[in-house]
């Protein structure tokens, strides 16, 4: 039984064949960029906290899921009805940066440089991985940019083939609208995320996006 175990789990720490420790660490270790070893870091510093120190961080995770939800506006996340950046009235609401995720809107206002509003597609299309149309926010961002008050849309998807393929379906939708479509500079590497670009690096992009 013993050598069972030891095949099974050989590289993992014993504790971790089974029971409340075992369970932690697996939700841990299920973490993006959490491997094994950072698991059991994080697993001993929970045993090692305060207990209203870990208590607290598991009510926020309970509030986090049934609090936050997209934004009506632009489906970024958010505990009110609308997020921080729709309900600014000083943005610039001619602009509109269409981005595929959540993580690229905080990316491209890091970059410091934009100052117009967003809208979260929620993914890109990916045939083969049966994402389609119906399943990205593209009926909501058609109905934005029908309200006349968009004059350029950004179309910041990722430099890779599903987005590329994705800004080329949307200018299609977009063109007959009227507005001005552009793309971002391609001083992003082909292949790239957002998420992984330095702020200067986006930066570029934005301000020199090029018509599509």
């Amino acid at each position: 039984m013993h050598m069972k175990n030891m095949t099974k789990s050989a590289s993992d720490p014993i504790w971790t064949q089974g029971g409340l420790l075992g369970r932690v660490w697996e939700h841990l270790n299920r973490w993006p960029g959490i491997g094994p070893k950072s698991a059991e870091r994080l697993l001993f510093y929970l045993l090692a906290a305060d207990s209203s120190e870990v208590i607290d961080f598991a009510q926020a995770l309970v509030e986090l899921k049934q609090r936050i939800h997209p934004c009506r506006q632009c489906h970024h996340w958010t505990e009110d009805e609308l997020c921080s950046i729709c309900s600014d009235p000083k943005r610039d609401s001619s602009l509109l940066c269409v981005v595929e995720q959540p993580r690229d809107v905080i990316a491209l206002e890091r970059a410091g440089v934009y100052r117009g509003y967003y809208h979260v597609l929620g993914g890109r299309l990916a045939p083969l991985e049966g994402i389609g149309p119906e399943k990205l926010t593209v009926d909501s961002l058609l109905r934005r940019v029908q309200q006349g008050q968009v004059r350029e849309v950004i179309l910041a998807t990722n430099p890779t083939f599903e987005g590329d393929g994705t800004a080329l379906y949307l200018s299609s939708l977009l063109a007959p609208l009227g507005v001005k479509i552009t793309r971002l500079a391609r001083g992003l590497p082909s292949g790239s995320s957002l998420e992984f670009a330095n702020s200067a690096m986006l930066a570029d992009a934005l301000e020199g996006r090029r018509a599509l």
